[in-house]
């Protein structure tokens, strides 16, 4: 019984080293027996939509030592030392001392160094190919595009958010060695690395390029603490271009200052909120233009004449028109008149009559305080105040762009999806994953969430807002022989919960062609110094943005005055 016991005992061992741990066991044997020289992944490129490379790879070298292959410390020391300016003393002890039975020497060098270091012919030392991530454009699409670590991992913006697409997976070639890891005579064994994939931004870069200048030269004259711009596609919410001055090199980032690289890598469009204003008149006029064609009575109709007073008062808030109706000077508006005007108490008799219910349904469906899904890390949900806690002071103010905080990103969504035929898409960065041959890997489909305003409602407030660009606020982002619509907005900035005196957020939203729109642009100026108005500051930057499309696209004019 006892023998049979053993035989069993011996044989259930036998079964777990053969079956059991056997591949295990055997990796562990080629992994005494041989000595693997890394075969790094080429790190997959990152492109506009035209196929213009935005994020690249130059060719460099690694550089590591195996110290118990190595035949004289004190020489190999002195000779890395040497090539790749190290501390030679450091390096040797390192030599002497390290339990690991490998070392990194160097990374990312060049090739004429890696020659150079073949004519020392040094036992243990032996270099690999490794991949220098360059950004071509240096500073263009910076809080975009993002940045790697040095050994090549996605840390920030696409490159993080796709970077399992991006990475590939590494090869090797073993090589038979001794058990201190000394190369002996034997057939190599070449295991390929596998590249990274190719990522197709929806990015346009020559509207990137028009959109950065344009943010350049609002920076350069009013001195804000930065200037964002975001251009979409209304037709399915890609982002054509999305840019932020200043901004910062990709090839020379400030790795070794936290702070400063955290504050200049952080996309705001995607990540701050802020009050919008005005802007925001958008979404409270689309509202009540689709209620008015439902046929609530509480909606006010295009030919309704508002309250000639400049003030309202809510809730013992008083609320008031930056015009002070002077000679009659925008008294008894319509709704019309009310966007070119930018009066705030007209809307908030449309968000009052509205009411609370009927109006948060609409915030709802714009998708308000909640992100909006894009392919990017990070996205702020805004700031809404729940709707069983909305007072009526604070729906006033909703009404006209305050008590509310948005993403530029949420915004220009919003917008996009009352003027579009009311057709609410979940934005993209990425539009496809491709591999080396052209074929597609993975699409990121265009994705409808849902419907906004009816395509009647759409298609009326869009040419209400053409009015505001022909004859209002907007007029400074008008170009003859093109309908443009949009709004302009000038918030106030608040800090620690109080008005910050002097401080304010110039804004203008606009597109075109207005009956069909194909470009949408959302300029946004953080404290400008000279000048505030967004009619001032930001409309003119979305005309030299909108012009710009123009001539790069050879949009001929749609009409001629």
């Amino acid at each position: 019984m006892a023998v049979i016991f053993l035989f069993l005992l011996i044989f259930s061992r036998f079964f777990v080293v053969q079956i059991v741990q056997g591949e295990k066991l055997r990796y562990r044997a080629i992994g005494q027996w041989t000595r693997e020289i890394p075969v790094v992944a080429a790190r997959g490129t990152i492109e506009d939509r035209n196929g213009v490379v935005l994020a690249d790879n130059s060719a460099s070298y690694s550089v590591f030592v195996r110290p118990n292959a190595v035949k004289d410390r004190t020489e190999t020391a002195s000779a890395l030392a040497s090539l790749f300016g190290l501390d030679g003393a450091e390096l040797a002890e390192k030599l002497e001392t390290t339990r690991v039975s490998e070392l990194t020497v160097a990374r990312h060098v060049d090739k004429s160094l890696a020659e150079e270091l073949e004519k020392y012919d040094l036992p243990g030392v032996y270099y690999a190919r490794d991949n220098t991530r360059v950004y071509p454009y240096g500073q263009a699409l910076s809080r975009v595009l993002g940045f790697t670590s040095t050994d090549g991992t996605g840390l920030t913006g696409l490159e993080k958010y796709y970077d399992k697409y991006l990475a590939g997976m590494d090869g090797e070639i073993a090589y038979p060695a001794d058990l201190v890891g000394v190369e002996v005579e034997g057939e190599a064994v070449y295991l390929p690395a596998t590249d990274g994939l190719t990522v197709r931004t929806t990015v346009d870069y020559g509207i990137q390029a028009v959109a950065e200048a344009a943010l350049e030269r609002v920076y350069e004259q009013y001195s804000p603490v930065s200037a964002q711009c975001i251009v979409l596609d209304p037709n399915n919410f890609d982002v054509l271009a999305m840019a932020e001055y200043p901004g910062y090199d990709l090839n020379d980032i400030p790795r070794d200052d936290p702070e400063l690289l955290n504050d200049l890598s952080r996309n705001d469009i995607v990540s701050d909120i802020y009050e919008p204003g005005s802007t925001f008149k958008i979404v409270t006029a689309a509202a009540n233009i689709e209620e008015h064609l439902r046929g609530n009575p509480a909606a006010f109709s295009l030919q309704y004449v508002f309250n000639s007073s400049r003030t309202r008062s809510v809730d013992g808030t008083t609320i008031k028109c930056w015009s002070n109706h002077a000679n009659g000077k925008h008294c008894n508006q319509t709704l019309a008149e009310a966007l070119n005007n930018s009066c705030n108490p007209c809307f908030t008799d449309i968000a009052l009559a509205l009411g609370t219910e009927t109006f948060y349904d609409y915030l709802e469906a714009f998708n308000f305080g909640k992100v909006t899904g894009i392919d990017f890390s990070g996205e702020a949900q805004g700031m809404l105040v729940p709707e069983s806690s909305v007072r009526a002071c604070d729906l006033a103010r909703i009404g006209f762009g305050q008590t509310v905080a948005v993403t530029a990103l949420q915004l220009a969504c919003a917008a996009a999806a009352a003027v579009n035929g009311g057709y609410y898409y979940q934005p993209r960065l990425v539009g496809g994953i491709y591999a080396a041959d052209g074929s597609v890997a993975e699409e990121i489909p265009v994705v409808l969430k849902n419907r906004t305003v009816s395509e009647e409602a759409s298609r009326i407030l869009a040419s209400l807002l053409e009015g505001v660009v022909a004859n209002g606020s907007g007029s400074k982002a008008y170009i003859e022989g093109y309908k443009i619509g949009g709004k302009t907005g000038t918030a106030q900035k608040f800090e620690n919960g109080a008005i910050a005196q002097g401080k304010y957020v110039s804004s203008f939203l606009g597109f075109f062609p207005s009956a069909a729109p194909q470009y949408l642009a959302l300029v946004i100026v953080d404290e400008p110094q000279g000048a505030y108005y967004g009619s001032v500051v930001a409309a003119p930057a979305a005309k030299e943005i909108f012009q710009g499309i123009i001539d790069l696209k050879n949009i001929e004019p749609y009409e001629v005055k």
